[in-house]
């Protein structure tokens, strides 16, 4: 089951204080509370983040730096901003990624002045990041909520990492040995939530973002 802070259900937060679709955080809301994303591979974190951008753009979803190849249908700037290796270790040395790691041959980051100045303005704001970032982002900023999002069960989250086809097997094989390390780490994190219908996880986050304004 899915656990919130002080160990309500989203079902009974949402229930208790539903937040209205298009609503945004109050005008005299100031440093909002971060609000990270995280999960294994193939969970659908990317997905429920666009389906977040698409229909409540009163929350400011930060964009990754990453040094991979753009995927078929990815725009520069919109789902990542694509870098080479130079430009990406040049902005670890000079201090403006909030956190960043290497997977899968790739290196990921958030820029950190974007989201300093949402936070501080008072604006809902969501990451969208792997375990690894999600635990950087804790140590450098506490009062974050982690959320973890989980799939329904592992056959489903083996088929949705296989069924991708964009990359080799020898990928999806340490795709795969990570998921479960990251599945495992579903206890670090405030709350948890299941990837049954990317609607419903939406209409949760919503309420949890709104929740923390």
């Amino acid at each position: 089951m899915a656990v919130s802070p002080g160990g309500r259900s989203p079902e009974a937060v949402a229930a208790g204080s539903a937040a209205p679709v298009g609503a945004s955080a109050p005008a005299t809301a100031r440093h909002s509370r971060l609000t990270v994303l995280s999960g294994p591979s193939g969970v659908g974190k990317s997905t429920v983040a666009a389906a977040l951008r698409r229909d409540h753009p009163e929350i400011w979803i930060s964009v990754s730096v990453t040094t991979r190849s753009p995927r078929p249908g990815e725009v520069n700037g919109r789902e990542y901003h694509f870098v080479d290796e130079g430009e990406f270790d040049r902005l670890v040395a000079a201090g403006e990624l909030l956190e960043w790691a290497e997977f899968a041959g790739n290196k990921y980051g958030t820029p950190r002045e974007p989201v300093r100045e949402r936070t501080a303005a008072g604006l809902p704001t969501l990451l969208e990041i792997d375990l690894a970032g999600a635990r950087q982002v804790r140590q450098s900023m506490p009062d974050a909520v982690l959320v973890f999002l989980a799939p329904p069960s592992w056959e489903e989250l083996v088929r949705r990492l296989t069924g991708r086809g964009t990359e080799p097997p020898e990928v999806i094989e340490r795709r795969l040995a990570v998921a479960k390390e990251e599945l495992a780490a579903q206890g670090e994190f405030n709350v948890t939530l299941v990837n049954t219908s990317v609607e419903r996880v939406c209409r949760q986050m919503v309420t949890l973002i709104n929740s923390y304004q």
